[in-house]
C-alpha cells in the first residue's frame, strides 16, 4: 500500500495497534506554523507522563549498556526506520503517525533521577541517554528536560553516554565540559546519510547532515569525547555512503565509530516498505531483496546474534567496508572509557551549593 507523504513527517500512515481491536486513523488535518522551515503537519500533541521511576534496565547482550534514561516517549524526529516506534503501542497509540505526533513528556525526570542517585542503593554506572527516543528532539529546545538531567549527572559526577541526531546537543556544551573533566561523558552523533534530500525524507525533523558534522566539530573542539554512528545502514540505499560518512566525521573530529544494520520489528516493517515504495520505488526491490538476504529470508530477525549486523554475504561485505574505512580514518575499534571514580552522593542539604 502506497501512502501519500506529509511534509515534515516520516509517515502519513497510522496502522492499527497490535494490542487494540480498534484504532483512529486521522484525515484532513491542516498544517500550522511551528518552527522556521518546518511544517510538522498535523499538529504535535504533548502529554504529561507521570512515571514514578526514570531509569530502565536491560540485559540484552548486543546493546552496549544496561541502564538508560528517556525523558520523552515518542519522537518528533519522525525517522521512518525507528525501531522504537512499536513502544508507542504499549500506550495505546499507533507506531505510525502517532509516534511522531503524540509525545509523552516526563517533566519530573530530573527530580526522579536525583532521587535515584541519592539513594544508598545506587551503584554508580554509565547511564545511556536516548536508549529509545532522542533526548534532543525539537521540544527539548523549550522544555530543557535533558539539560536538567545533565545538571544532575554533573552534580553527582555520574557517567552518561548520549546518542542524538540533533545539533541541539551543542547547547549543553558547558555541562558536557564539566562532565568531561571527570571522564564522565561521551556523545555519539548519528549520521545516516550525507545527502540532505534523502535525510529530509527519511528522518524529516532531525538536523541536516552538515549540521550533525558541525555538532561533532564543536564537541571535539570543546574537549568532549565524540564519536559517529551510522545507525542504521540501509542496504541498497545508504550502505555505499559508509566510507564518505566516516571520512567526513573523522575530519570533523570524531574519535570512534560504529554502525548497525536496519532493524524492522513489528509495524516498522510495513511502515518502511510503504515509505520506500512512496519515495524510492525504483530502489524498492533492491533494498528489500538485500534485507531478505541479510535476515535469513525475512525482513527482520530478532535474534541477538544477528539483529544488529545481519548475516550472509552482503552483511559480510558491509562489515568489511566499515572496517576498511574505519581503519583508514583512525576510527577502528577505538573505545571510550568512562569513570565512576569521581562519583559523589549529593545530599539534600548540599543542594544549596548549586543554587
Amino acid at each position: 500500500m502506497k501512502t501519500e507523504s506529509i511534509r515534515g513527517r516520516g509517515t502519513a500512515a497510522n496502522p492499527g495497534n497490535r494490542f487494540e481491536t480498534v484504532h483512529y486513523d486521522p484525515v484532513g488535518h491542516e498544517g500550522y506554523e511551528y518552527e522556521p522551515d518546518e511544517d510538522p503537519s498535523p499538529q504535535t500533541q504533548f502529554f504529561r507522563d507521570n512515571s514514578k521511576s526514570i531509569l530502565t534496565h536491560n540485559d540484552s547482550p548486543d546493546v552496549g549498556f544496561d541502564t538508560s534514561i528517556n525523558s520523552y516517549r515518542g519522537c518528533e524526529h519522525g525517522c521512518i526506520y525507528c525501531y522504537a516506534r512499536p513502544t508507542h503501542e504499549y500506550l495505546g497509540f499507533s507506531a505510525g503517525l502517532d509516534f511522531e505526533t503524540k509525545i509523552m513528556v516526563k517533566e519530573n525526570a530530573p527530580e526522579l533521577l536525583r532521587k535515584e542517585m541519592s539513594s544508598k542503593k545506587w551503584v554508580p554506572r554509565t547511564v545511556a541517554m536516548s536508549g529509545v527516543t532522542d533526548c534532543y528532539q525539537p521540544i527539548e529546545r523549550k522544555l530543557k528536560i535533558t539539560r536538567s538531567c545533565l545538571e544532575v549527572f554533573a552534580e553527582f559526577r555520574n557517567p552518561v553516554g548520549i546518542v542524538t541526531k540533533n545539533f541541539l546537543v551543542t547547547r549543553d556544551i558547558d555541562l558536557l565540559q564539566e562532565l568531561a573533566k571527570y571522564q564522565c561523558v561521551v556523545v555519539f552523533i548519528s549520521v545516516t546519510s550525507l545527502r540532505a534530500d534523502l535525510a529530509r525524507k527519511m528522518e524529516p525533523r532531525t538536523a541536516t547532515p552538515q549540521r550533525r558534522l558541525e555538532a561533532i566539530r564543536r564537541l571535539h573542539e570543546a574537549g568532549i569525547p565524540v564519536g559517529v554512528l551510522m545507525c542504521p545502514v540501509i542496504p541498497g540505499l545508504t550502505d555505499h555512503e559508509l566510507p564518505s560518512i566516516l571520512e567526513a566525521a573523522a575530519e570533523a573530529g570524531a574519535q570512534s565509530a560504529g554502525y548497525n544494520i536496519l532493524r524492522l520489528p513489528y509495524t516498522v516493517k510495513d511502515l518502511f516498505v510503504d515509505w520506500i515504495e512512496t519515495h524510492y520505488p525504483e530502489k524498492q526491490d533492491k533494498v528489500l531483496n538485500k534485507l531478505h538476504d541479510m535476515r535469513g529470508g525475512k525482513l527482520y530477525d530478532a535474534d541477538f546474534a544477528n539483529r544488529m549486523r545481519g548475516q550472509g554475504a552482503f552483511a559480510a561485505h558491509v562489515a568489511q567496508l566499515f572496517e576498511v574505512s574505519a581503519r583508514r580514518h583512525g576510527l577502528w575499534q577505538k573505545r571510550f572509557s568512562l569513570s565512576t571514580d569521581h562519583f559523589r552522593r549529593v545530599t539534600k542539604g548540599q543542594m544549596a551549593l548549586f543554587d
